[in-house]
């Protein structure tokens, strides 16, 4: 009996290794500098605008702000470099506040208590998963990639 059932496992073991899993679609931030950037998202949800905050991306590492498919073209991201200074902005404003948020709603974010900042857009192209790398270039200015 003993036998019988070890000679199962090891037949089935490979078997229930390849079996294919669902691919993981996810929007990752990628942060390809030296030092340690905090990073807020931003989207258009179900009931309006939505901004979260904060997820942190050491040294060459990547973190996923989203997860599951990706189901708009378009995402909102703003980081900071924590060490440096600087930051990845852009002209869409969201609002966001120091400790760890999630907002509804982009209006009226200093009457309301939060700050105003802009964002940058990705454009996804409709794909359902998007992974976003930030650099910095030689001039020691931030830049997207």
């Amino acid at each position: 009996m003993f036998r019988t059932l070890l000679i199962a496992a090891i037949v089935l073991l490979p078997a229930s290794v390849a079996l294919p899993r669902p691919a993981l679609a996810d929007l990752r931030v990628c942060n390809q500098t030296p030092s340690t950037i905090s990073i807020a998202f931003g989207y258009r949800a179900e009931s309006g605008w939505q901004s979260e905050g904060w997820w942190v991306a050491g040294a060459d590492a990547c973190a996923i702000v989203y997860q599951g498919d990706l189901t708009s073209r378009y995402y909102y991201l703003y980081a900071v470099d924590d060490l440096a200074g600087g930051a990845w902005d852009g002209s869409v404003f969201m609002c966001t506040q120091d400790s760890s948020f999630t907002i509804f709603g982009v209006e009226d974010c200093l009457a309301r208590g939060y700050e105003r900042t802009g964002f940058f857009e990705i454009d996804t192209q409709g794909r359902t998963d998007w992974t976003m790398q930030l650099t910095e270039n030689n001039s020691n200015s931030l830049d997207l990639q």
